[in-house]
């Protein structure tokens, strides 16, 4: 049973979104991940959001470019914590369209949102939430934040050596 589902707006999508799914497969996630548009399929998109939290799924990344309006819809219709990637587009108007469309969420409707193209950290904040409630996911997340730190450690080391 997958605990998070990912999904996006296109197929154009699913690059940026391909390294949401990655790193949550590395941390041991069972994820689902789907093209739901809220424009052009927004029945698949309500009923998508309606069933979630009856499949099992625990958080929601939603990625969308242009207008970007699949994270706040799929936010309006479920009470699981969805978490927005905004994607820059072939029609974007430099991402900004994007970002301010899934972060100016209404009030009683959030949208966790990160960077422009961020998915690889909609994922980590993906498992961090089921880490809140599995010690295994937890424990995983910690190592991948200190095997980061042990690198930019390293990196200093190595840059006064050479200096």
């Amino acid at each position: 049973m997958s605990q998070v589902a990912i999904i996006m707006g296109s197929k154009s999508d699913f690059e940026i979104m391909s390294e949401a799914i990655e790193i949550l497969k590395s941390f041991d996630i069972n994820t689902e991940y789907d093209i739901v548009s809220a424009h052009r399929t927004p029945n698949k998109m309500v009923e998508y959001a309606s069933n979630a939290e009856k499949k099992g799924i625990k958080v929601i990344i939603a990625g969308a470019g242009g207008a970007a309006h699949l994270p706040g819809m799929v936010a309006s219709i479920t009470s699981l914590p969805v978490i927005g990637v905004p994607i820059k587009s072939r029609n974007s108007i430099d991402g900004w369209d994007s970002i301010l469309s899934i972060l100016q969420m209404p009030g009683g409707v959030p949208v966790a949102t990160v960077a422009l193209n961020g998915s690889k950290n909609a994922g980590i904040l993906a498992a961090q939430i089921i880490g809140s409630f599995d010690s295994k996911v937890a424990d995983k997340v910690k190592a991948y934040k200190k095997d980061l730190e042990d690198k930019v450690i390293e990196s200093s080391k190595d840059l006064k050596k050479k200096s």
